[in-house]
């Protein structure tokens, strides 16, 4: 298995990029199932805001990092809860970071349904149509997290 250390910091044109597609779904487009998923940040504690594909499988939701360890990720992490929301739908979930020997199945969900999109962000050596070894060496560097539905009380 490879090191977790993957991230691709987004480029100029991938901010510009991000920043549309997020406004878009903030309106209620769906633009290919994006949504905003908006997490404290661990330092800052300022909402951050980022556009994100969720993936459902097995009647379970997911979202699936291929750019690594990025800063979504890691506040994630740190909070454990989030907003997902396109349009006026917007809900509170929990976020469950999932273990790396369960990952495969869902990243090759993910990558088949959007890996036109985020195929290169993935790590080195892998691809869109990865064998079952490439998501054994790579599912340690692609952060995945189960969405649960958030709890009030």
């Amino acid at each position: 298995m490879q090191s977790t250390q993957h991230h691709v910091t987004p480029s100029r044109s991938d901010r510009v990029f991000n920043s549309v597609v997020r406004w878009l779904a903030d309106r209620g487009v769906n633009l290919a199932g994006a949504q905003t998923l908006t997490v404290v940040g661990r330092k800052s504690g300022a909402p951050q805001s980022i556009p994100v594909n969720p993936i459902a499988l097995d009647g379970r939701e997911y979202l699936v990092a291929v750019r690594g360890n990025t800063q979504w990720v890691r506040n994630a992490r740190a909070a454990r809860t989030a907003h997902l929301r396109r349009g006026r739908n917007d809900r509170t979930v929990t976020l469950r970071e999932v273990d790396v020997a369960d990952r495969g199945p869902i990243i090759r969900a993910y990558l088949k349904r959007w890996g036109w999109e985020v195929g290169r962000f993935l790590p080195d050596g892998m691809t869109t149509d990865p064998s079952d070894g490439e998501l054994y060496t790579h599912a340690a560097s692609i952060p995945v997290f189960s969405v649960g539905k958030a709890t009030t009380g």
